[in-house]
């Protein structure tokens, strides 16, 4: 009998305990949604209908007043898909991201084992590098853009030379990529030294003990242990050069640069919808952009987790 009550009161206590921790999930969720319901409220009224927005005025002819607006299905895709303006730009920031994705890359890491393995002066060589990503965009391609100025810029004076840094196509976006890559390094090196830091000591006397060296020492425990910075890295470096507009547009002067060659997707979406006053159009522009971006996040996601689930 104490064995059957027992079997016959044991599904009734889970039912209970589940039934428990259900409602304390929703008190708690009931209670936790006050916090977020601000952030909630501005995430919506400042990302998402923005973007529901732009992708209706992509379907119609609306100009720059909002007046007068009409449907045209997907004219506007159609006109961006064969506008070689459009291409164009989009090259020149797939350009520029390829120019800066590595080097940037490269470079937080090198810094980052600098300032890991110094002895003294640490926080002064970690202020060094991080100090210039905090500065405003402007400020920064205000100050590269004189030091490139041909006949009177710092880098000609210093090297000799009479170099059209931003006059010149050949040279005009190399310029913007010197400039971003000492304004931006500073975020990537601070990822790498974090994780640098992360790294257990007890690997590295292990290492020695076995009579590895130093460049044994990075190959073989650094950099497999620094994977997975490396890949957010890399990620969040592209997405943030394939926007690329507001250093290139400072240091042109707002304008397009030597031939059209430093003019980036984001600064022709912004011609075609507050200079051509074709709003419509420029939505249209906006959604393939962010179809590209999404993309390439997704594509990233994607190829890390084949990796992490082939390495298991």
């Amino acid at each position: 009998m104490t064995t059957s009550a027992q079997t016959a009161v044991a599904p009734a206590r889970a039912r209970t305990a589940a039934a428990t921790a259900s409602l304390r999930r929703k008190q708690g969720f009931q209670h936790g949604g006050w916090f977020v319901a601000p952030f909630l409220v501005l995430f919506a009224l400042f990302v998402v209908w923005p973007l529901l927005r732009g992708v209706y005025l992509s379907f119609t002819d609306a100009n720059i007043s909002g007046e007068g607006a009409s449907f045209v299905g997907l004219d506007n895709y159609r006109e961006a898909l064969h506008d070689q303006a459009m291409w164009d730009a989009l090259g020149h920031s797939a350009y520029f991201t390829l120019l800066v994705v590595p080097c940037i890359t490269a470079l937080a890491f090198l810094l980052a084992m600098l300032a890991h393995h110094i002895e003294r002066g640490k926080w002064v060589w970690r202020l060094c590098f991080f100090v210039p990503f905090l500065l405003p965009s402007t400020v920064v391609g205000n100050m590269w853009e004189w030091l490139f100025k041909q006949g009177i810029g710092l880098f000609n004076e210093t090297l000799g030379l009479d170099t059209p840094w931003l006059t010149d196509k050949s040279y005009a976006m190399l310029a913007i990529v010197i400039a971003t890559l000492w304004w931006t390094v500073g975020f990537s090196f601070l990822l790498y030294l974090a994780a640098l830091q992360g790294i257990p000591d007890h690997l590295y006397e292990a290492a020695k003990l076995d009579g590895a060296n130093a460049w044994h020492r990075m190959v073989h425990i650094t950099l497999p242990m620094l994977r997975h910075i490396t890949g957010l890295v890399i990620a969040l470096q592209i997405l943030a050069s394939l926007q690329l507009f507001d250093q290139a547009v400072v240091m042109q002067d707002f304008g397009p640069g030597p031939e059209l060659s430093t003019r980036a997707f984001v600064q022709y979406t912004l011609e075609q919808g507050f200079t051509s006053y074709r709003v419509g159009y420029a939505s249209a522009m906006s959604v393939i952009f962010f179809v590209i971006i999404a993309a390439v996040a997704l594509g990233r996601m994607t190829l890390l987790r084949n990796r992490e689930e082939g390495a298991r």
